[in-house]
């Protein structure tokens, strides 16, 4: 007669957990995802000057997808190194918001916790997020997937470059990938935000720096007058709060 922990048994034997090939199971929407957007940026860094290792190395060490995008954009534009920092940050600052939910998470991770830590992109945050209950403290498959979804863009950049590099690729209005994908994050954004005064904002600074200031330092006064105007927001409300509690 088999009793429940036999069946137990059984089963974990037949569907084993914490395996690499699970981990690339459940990756591979990202997969279909980071291929074809990696192998848009290889194709895109060469097209701006980059070599292929460069593109290569950017994928390895920086890993930032709309931030590898927005860098090379950047870059074509002649835009200085500060803007770009700045750009960058200002773009993965969410980031530091998905560190501060998963403390707990990679406790105990060990030295697989700074690369945990490096690779948290959205997507495999959102992975994480969704682990069962039971698997969210295996730090082994955490890394298998962070590792993965890792790899899948490697690939696609490596990819993207090297079919660049080897044939005369017309590249034509594939710039416009960057468009289209802070189109799809803005809108996502003010979906899960739903309130319209930082888009606002945002728009009129935008086109104010537009109008302005040189194109080289255009993006960078567009994002300190946006903050600024929404610091400047922030604190008169608070004291209109302070004012009507008296």
């Amino acid at each position: 007669m088999r009793t429940p922990n036999s069946r137990r048994v059984s089963e974990e034997s037949v569907i084993p957990t914490g395996t690499w090939g699970s981990a690339a199971t459940r990756t591979l929407p990202v997969m279909f995802g980071y291929l074809p957007l990696g192998a848009a940026f290889g194709i895109l860094a060469i097209e701006i000057g980059v070599p292929w290792w460069g593109a290569l190395l950017m994928s390895l060490l920086i890993y930032a997808g709309a931030g590898q995008f927005l860098a090379v954009a950047l870059m074509a534009a002649g835009a200085g190194l500060l803007e770009v920092a700045v750009a960058t940050l200002m773009l993965n600052s969410r980031h530091v918001f998905y560190g501060l939910s998963l403390l707990k998470r990679f406790q105990g991770a060990g030295k697989g916790k700074p690369y945990l830590i490096f690779a948290l992109t959205d997507e495999t945050y959102s992975l994480l997020t969704s682990q069962p209950a039971e698997e969210r403290h295996d730090h082994s498959m955490a890394l298998r997937i962070s590792a993965l979804n890792h790899l899948w863009w490697i690939l696609g950049s490596l990819g993207g470059a090297m079919l660049s590099t080897a044939i005369d690729f017309d590249s034509r209005g594939i710039e416009f990938a960057l468009t289209a994908l802070f189109i799809v994050l803005t809108l996502e954004q003010a979906r899960r935000l739903r309130q319209g005064l930082p888009f606002i904002i945002a728009l009129f600074a935008g086109f104010g720096a537009l109008l302005l200031v040189p194109d080289q330092h255009m993006l960078l006064a567009a994002i300190g007058a946006t903050c600024l105007i929404l610091l400047l927001h922030y604190r008169w409300s608070k004291s209109d709060a302070r004012g009507s509690s008296v």
